[in-house]
């Protein structure tokens, strides 16, 4: 009786065994990951709180990158990330080295129009003046920790949301990857064929210190205010209790609030080594404006006032602290749905033609 029911009760327990091993493995796997994700948090951590924010597209790139594969581990295979993301940051580093095409089409940098434009606009005013004059203070207050946070949300925002896609859905990272890059390159073109000078850059410049459209006059260097009538911009009539009477750049001066100071030199370090006159379109609008809609559809509905209010507040913000004008900003907008609206139709057509290819006998496809 023995030997007849040891055999059924061996058959019973080994299909067990490779469940068993797959499970071990499994807990494993998903403690390695923890570790490896826990460690890489320690080590961003660690570097931003030593060396300050990762502004740098290519530390950047690294951190998410990194991060990436520790949360793939037991969950799709670590490559996928060389595969995908490698392309992507080749593409933005031949954005980084077309940077200077200005320069060598040698194209007279505007300075005059956009003013002028923003005065029209606003009934002879010049907004970026007006809101110095009523709300910067001596020193920044509460609000402009948003206000600073916001601004370089720009450098860091759209990649990480580039890596919670490639995490939830690829077929939404490509299409967000397709958006971002064409974006960019459009920009691109327009500031190698139309460069444009900022407001803090027009507030220190005059007239004859701009004449023939100069891409990097010495007076974009100057000391902020040292140019008594305003510059291009013309000067402020009022100003709050101590606050400086000129137009500065004032992007990242809330973070001062929060002891982030050398955060802040390297931000504005990182401002000196870019092109200076890549106004227009504001990149900042276009592409805030661009993962706003392209999160509308995918985020629950009580998230949606958020994305409406990032890309308000990143214009109030360019305006605000004299990195763009309000025309840059429109600008920016219209590029950024065009390039949208083009994007959109190419991939409907796409999909057209792919249904009907599956569709065809002739194909190899089903009717």
């Amino acid at each position: 009786m023995t030997a007849l029911t040891a055999t059924p009760i061996a058959q019973e327990l080994s299909p067990a065994e490779p469940n068993e091993g797959a499970a071990r493995r499994e807990r494993t796997l998903t403690v390695a990951r923890r570790v490896a994700i826990a460690t890489w948090a320690f080590v961003v951590v660690f570097r931003t709180a030593t060396t300050g924010l990762a502004i740098n597209r290519e530390l950047l790139l690294v951190y998410i990158c990194t991060g990436l594969v520790a949360a793939s581990i037991g969950r799709r295979q670590v490559l996928l990330v060389i595969r995908d993301w490698l392309p992507f940051a080749l593409i933005l580093v031949v954005y980084d080295l077309s940077r200077g095409a200005a320069t060598l089409i040698g194209t007279p940098t505007l300075w005059h129009v956009q003013p002028a434009v923003d005065r029209w606009l606003f009934f002879g005013t010049a907004p970026t003046v007006w809101l110095q004059e009523h709300l910067k203070m001596a020193r920044p207050p509460w609000w402009e920790v948003i206000i600073s946070t916001t601004y370089v949300s720009f450098f860091i925002l759209p990649y990480a949301v580039a890596g919670v896609l490639w995490l939830r859905n690829r077929d939404d990272w490509k299409a967000f990857v397709r958006r971002f890059v064409a974006l960019s390159f459009v920009a691109l073109v327009f500031y190698a064929v139309m460069p444009a000078a900022p407001p803090w850059a027009a507030a220190r410049c005059t007239a004859a210190d701009v004449a023939g459209g100069p891409s990097g006059p010495a007076c974009m260097f100057r000391r902020a205010g040292s140019e008594p009538d305003g510059g291009l911009l013309g000067a402020m009539q009022v100003s709050q209790d101590g606050a400086h009477n000129f137009i500065e750049r004032i992007s990242t001066r809330g973070w001062g609030n929060l002891h982030l100071d050398f955060a802040r030199a390297l931000v504005d370090e990182g401002q000196a080594s870019v092109n200076l006159v890549a106004a227009i379109p504001s990149l900042h609008a276009a592409l805030s404006a661009m993962v706003a809609v392209f999160l509308w559809r995918r985020v629950r509905p009580r998230w949606r006032a958020l994305l409406a209010a990032y890309a308000l507040t990143m214009t109030f913000t360019l305006v605000y602290s004299a990195e763009h004008y309000v025309i840059d900003i429109v600008l920016g907008w219209a590029v950024a749905a065009i390039v949208l609206i083009a994007i959109s139709r190419f991939e409907s057509r796409s999909a057209r033609k792919q249904a009907q290819l599956l569709a065809d006998p002739a194909c190899g496809g089903t009717q």
